[in-house]
């Protein structure tokens, strides 16, 4: 079978695996987070940390809610890892540096999982399962549970209302990710992927010396990591390594936890507001961007330059051959139009212009299906700025979902889209400007200045992947990255709850002639276009500096 073929059949089968769970786990989490009934073990843990499940938020009191666990989870973080010396089950390795814990607390609690740091070397059983493996719990609980809230702005009308921080955040961990993640651990362990909590042992000699691994809990952190859109690794090559992704078929089953989630809360939200229609056309569009990034990086990383290409049937430096170019050309596509950051390959191998899809597909806003709830809220606000495109075009009040989109939506919307781009341009220009980034760059000239450009979209994005190319284990690059971190996770965050308040105290519009059709294919056609145009074109000067030059370069 020739590797196009191999890497197209994977696609197929991986679309046809989405398709038959989109509706019925849709449907299941659109019932999850309408439900007024608790189980028992979340009435535990709301009598625990003294919640009142019952009791409705408006906008600022869920936003205090999101701050206040995400602040205490992050000094939590911080302290455990600060504390790793003194722990039992450390395996010996000495406590994290200030910097370098507060730039992973940053990460893990802002669903980005950026390491600098090497798993396998540097972190014990405790902070891996009681810190990190928790962290990828509960960071991806929140991002659901603030896209629901921007939902049920949307289907709500009168009231301020969004529902209830902690119970959105218990019923998505309890209810959804806990069951997924481990049955997807289990898969992962027939595969081969470990699960134990053996120390460090030795694995023969090489060159001389000796190998050595850790044992840990890889499958259970594995499964999660992909499923809540996470991405760290226990181990510093990721996915790429055997203990965590054994085969080509974990490999496949990986980005289907990945994408999962995204794709099927389309479904949820058309449930919630009424209108499955809805739901559909905002999932037509991921899945436009996402067919398209995935057939463009196929194509360049299978273009055939000369006979080394031909012979490998690809680009396969930096490539594991257990997966070849399409499985991990398809695996690269979906972890950057996610904010997963999990990787089965080297980045920084990739072709320029395969390593400048990566970056866009970061720098769209990772809405492609988007992180777990980040995508779907922001595409959402895509859509909002798609229909006051339109009624800017034909000269009307522009609504969506019977919602009028006035001055003060647009605001909240045009304020989400600028924080990211500024976070990201302004850190890598600061970066670029500083004598002591040339040290930290594996590369000079147009791959450097990528390799730099990747870890502020990376950070600020809440992806997590690197370029692989840049020692981020700086005091410089661990401090601004983790403010990168937090910056671009939360302060989105104000305006889409802000936006979801404001819509829900609206009374609804109903639907006239003149009204645009936002369930129909010319609306995903115009918000594919808006998309691309309005988040895509902020890039490209620094794309132009970076990926597309080394492209045409070479």
């Amino acid at each position: 079978m020739s590797p196009v073929l191999s890497g197209v059949l994977q696609f197929a089968a991986l679309a046809v695996a989405l398709g038959l769970s989109y509706r019925p786990l849709g449907d299941y989490m659109a019932r999850v987070y309408s439900s007024d009934k608790h189980l028992r073990v979340e009435k535990w843990i709301y009598k625990a940390v003294g919640a009142n499940p019952s009791s409705q938020m408006r906008w600022p009191a869920y936003l205090r809610g999101v701050l206040a666990f995400s602040a205490v989870s992050v000094l939590f973080l911080y302290l455990l890892q600060r504390l790793q010396g003194h722990l039992p089950g450390s395996l010996g390795f000495v406590s994290i540096p200030a910097d370098q814990a507060f730039n992973t607390a940053a990460s893990f609690v802002s669903n980005t999982n950026w390491q600098s740091y090497s798993g396998e070397q540097s972190m014990g059983h405790v902070v891996q399962t009681g810190g990190l493996a928790v962290q990828n719990f509960v960071s991806a609980s929140v991002g659901i549970a603030v896209a629901v809230a921007l939902v049920r702005g949307f289907a709500r009308s009168r009231t301020g209302e969004l529902g209830n921080f902690w119970s959105d955040l218990v019923r998505g961990t309890v209810r959804i990710l806990l069951p997924i993640s481990v049955i997807g651990a289990v898969v992962l362990v027939a595969c081969g992927a470990i699960q134990n909590f053996a120390g460090i042992h030795s694995v023969g000699q090489f060159m001389g010396g000796s190998q050595q691994w850790n044992g840990g809990a890889v499958a259970s952190q594995e499964a999660i990591k992909e499923l809540g859109t996470n991405g760290g690794g226990y181990f510093n090559a990721n996915s790429a390594h055997p203990f965590e992704n054994p085969n080509g078929f974990s490999n496949l089953f990986e980005i289907f936890l990945i994408l999962v989630i995204p794709f099927a809360l389309t479904r949820t939200f058309g449930k919630m507001v009424g209108s499955v229609k809805q739901g559909y056309a905002i999932l037509a569009t991921m899945v436009t961007i996402w067919v398209g990034f995935t057939a463009l990086m196929m194509w360049t990383e299978f273009a055939h330059h000369g006979p080394a290409f031909d012979v490998a049937g690809g680009a396969m430096e930096g490539k594991e051959t257990r997966f070849g170019v399409g499985g991990t050309s398809i695996f690269a596509v979906a972890t950057t139009l996610t904010s997963t950051g999990a990787v089965d390959g080297f980045h920084s191998s990739l072709t320029g212009f395969g390593g400048g899809i990566t970056m866009l597909g970061m720098q769209l806003g990772e809405i492609a299906p988007g992180g777990t709830g980040s995508g779907l809220y922001g595409m959402l606000i895509m859509a909002i700025i798609a229909v006051f495109l339109a009624g800017l075009m034909v000269g009307r009040t522009p609504e969506y979902l019977g919602k009028k989109i006035g001055t003060r939506e647009i605001k909240f919307a045009a304020c989400y889209i600028l924080i990211t781009p500024a976070l990201v341009l302004v850190f890598t220009a600061i970066a670029m400007s500083l004598d002591s980034t040339g040290a930290s760059m594996t590369n000079s000239g147009a791959h450097g200045f990528s390799e730099v450009l990747y870890a502020y979209t990376s950070g600020a994005n809440n992806n997590g992947s690197a370029f692989a190319g840049l020692n981020a284990n700086t005091e410089w690059f661990n401090t601004s990255i983790g403010l990168a971190m937090l910056l671009g996770r939360f302060l989105p965050m104000v305006f889409v709850l802000a936006l979801a308040g404001s819509l829900a105290e609206q009374k609804p519009i109903p639907e006239t002639a003149g009204t645009l059709r936002t369930n129909k294919p010319l609306f995903t056609g115009l918000l594919v276009g808006t998309i691309l145009i309005v988040t895509g074109l902020t890039y490209f000067p620094a794309l132009a500096l970076g990926p597309l030059a080394e492209g045409l370069a070479s």
